[in-house]
């Protein structure tokens, strides 16, 4: 049982495991297996200039991680001393806490999906048209940002502790999902957790998968909230508008870059207040430009039809309508 009141002394979080950096090794020997036999069936699975950026993304995050710690920590240990009450660190409450942190998880990767501002802290995970182990790795180099939707997991009286653990449990489940070597999975599996059958959907850039499967553990969230969705045909994967580049920084940056460009534009705070929350295909400014362009031409239109000369019958001509004699 843990103390009531804690300070970052007493949390020994210098100690604590980190579970993602204990299975690195397990998951780049899984990557270069899968490539390994991608190869041996001549697939086009990996691309050794986007498997480079996924490592190289995914190595700084984990640099980013590790300058947060202390930061994410210490959200945690205020919420556990603020909240009256305690939920005790035993076997049942590490469950109790996973199943909170994956419905969160589920409502934050759904809004990553529906308000452009935080599609582009998501976009890094999506921009590549490979579908492998590796690209468990591309996660956002801003995606931290997102710890805001937890902070209810913690106020439920987690300890810290447990919720550290369960947190990283839910990162690492993501990696195995993220390949095509692994079909559908027997019924009561497929029907409760995501599977990679499920993610592969998520990860289509097809119309009619499109939104789909946000769930992260658990696929029942999507199953009760309207957005599941089973394969069918072979995903075409990345995004909609797909980037060429495998520059890391370009990866992670370029959805913000454009955010910037469109606000620059924005004619008043409900314009600016669309780019940043409204869907991401949503082109606030791109469509007001050509709703403007329209309404200019229809203006010319107009003006040449309002100064156009009335054609005046000289008494001397014959009448065209004049029937000859």
């Amino acid at each position: 049982m843990f103390e009531n009141h804690l300070t970052m002394e007493d949390l020994g979080a210098d100690k604590w495991p980190n579970v993602i950096l204990w299975a690195a090794p397990a998951m780049f020997l899984l990557v270069f297996i899968e490539w390994g036999i991608s190869l041996y069936q001549k697939k086009d699975t990996y691309d050794k200039k986007d498997f480079m950026a996924a490592t190289t993304i995914g190595l700084v995050n984990v640099g980013i991680s590790a300058l947060l710690k202390v930061f994410i920590f210490g959200i945690a240990l205020f919420c556990w001393n603020i909240v009256p009450w305690k939920i005790p660190a035993t076997w049942w409450s590490f469950i109790l806490c996973f199943f909170a942190i994956d419905f969160f998880r589920y409502w934050a990767h759904r809004v990553a999906h529906e308000q452009r501002f935080w599609w582009a802290t998501h976009i890094t995970h999506h921009n590549s048209s490979k579908y492998n182990f590796s690209v468990s790795f591309r996660l956002g180099w801003t995606q931290h940002i997102k710890i805001i939707f937890f902070v209810p997991v913690m106020l439920m009286g987690f300890h810290p502790f447990v919720f550290f653990i369960c947190h990283q449990i839910a990162v690492l489940y993501q990696f195995w999902i993220h390949t095509e070597y692994i079909k559908k999975l027997p019924r009561p599996i497929e029907y409760f957790f995501t599977t990679p059958s499920h993610h592969r959907v998520h990860h289509a850039s097809d119309a009619h998968y499109l939104d789909k499967n946000y769930g992260s553990t658990f696929i029942i969230w999507d199953r009760i909230f309207g957005t599941f969705m089973p394969e069918g045909e072979r995903p075409n994967y990345g995004i909609t508008k797909p980037v060429t580049s495998y520059n890391p920084v370009y990866l992670n940056f370029h959805e913000w870059a454009d955010i910037v460009r469109d606000l620059k534009k924005a004619k008043n705070a409900k314009e600016a207040y669309q780019i940043l929350f409204g869907k991401p295909g949503d082109e606030v400014i791109k469509n007001r430009e050509l709703r403007e362009k329209a309404m200019q031409e229809e203006r010319k239109r107009n003006k040449a039809v309002a100064t156009a000369p009335t054609p005046i019958l000289v008494s001397n001509e014959n009448s065209l309508l004049k029937k000859e004699d």
